[in-house]
């Protein structure tokens, strides 16, 4: 961990908005999701959630250009899930729908914690999120398509996200929770060591999170070395 990569994981931390996410509904084209997963990660969300289609998910990498490292993505089995869970924070729902109530994207405040309701590529947002919806949000068309690839759709409505934040002041100082905040600073500097302990179910060992190193990392090796494999220590 160089003094130069840890400043800018800090500095990008500090610009984390933990009240602004996006909610795929059944998004179901890999290259769609892992677009998503770019633009949550380009205009500062921590995470996103998302209900996945019956086949399952599976975001290509490249088109995520890295960007699955840096957000977290909340699953949910059901829609009626994602909407109660998203609520119970307070969140104000935006679905992306084209209906009778629908308004200018431009017109909603994004700066109060919300969510961002993206449908799938054939069917839209689903009726029970439109119903759940607190507003419906379109992006207006001057051209002969009717709507835009849902990525870019995505991308459009946080960029505005983006300015009415920005505008507000909200992304000059830091407003993730401490506790949030240490976990992503340690998974951020320490991604070997989280894969490590998240395939091995062990705990995160201490870090210094000025320096971004572990405390006493050979030691801590040595230790998990005597949990999982006793009987060579005894034999040696």
């Amino acid at each position: 961990m160089t003094p130069e990569r840890l400043v800018r994981i800090k500095e990008i931390l500090d610009r984390r908005q933990p009240d602004l996410t996006v909610l795929t509904d059944q998004v179901h084209k890999p290259r769609n999701l892992s677009a998503i997963i770019r633009s949550c990660d380009a205009f500062g969300l921590s995470s996103m959630h998302a209900v996945w289609p019956k086949e399952g998910y599976r975001a290509f990498r490249k088109t995520a250009g890295g960007s699955f490292n840096w957000v977290t993505t909340h699953t949910h089995p059901t829609m009626t899930a994602a909407v109660e869970s998203l609520k119970s924070r307070g969140h104000k729902l935006y679905a992306a729908q084209l209906s009778d109530r629908a308004v200018d994207y431009r017109e909603v405040d994004f700066t109060v914690p919300c969510a961002v309701i993206m449908g799938n590529e054939v069917e839209g947002v689903s009726p029970a999120a439109a119903d759940e919806a607190d507003e419906h949000i379109v992006i207006p068309m001057m051209g002969m398509v009717e709507s835009l690839n849902v990525s870019s759709a995505c991308a459009i409505i946080l960029a505005e996200a983006q300015r009415q934040r920005k505008a507000a002041g909200m992304y000059d100082q830091r407003r993730l929770p401490d506790d949030e905040y240490l976990h992503l600073l340690f998974c951020w500097c320490q991604p070997t060591v989280k894969r490590y302990c998240d395939d091995r179910n062990l705990p995160y060992p201490p870090f210094d999170p000025e320096t971004g190193d572990l405390i006493d990392g050979v030691g801590w090796m040595e230790g998990v070395r005597k949990l999982r494999h006793p009987h060579l220590v005894e034999e040696s």
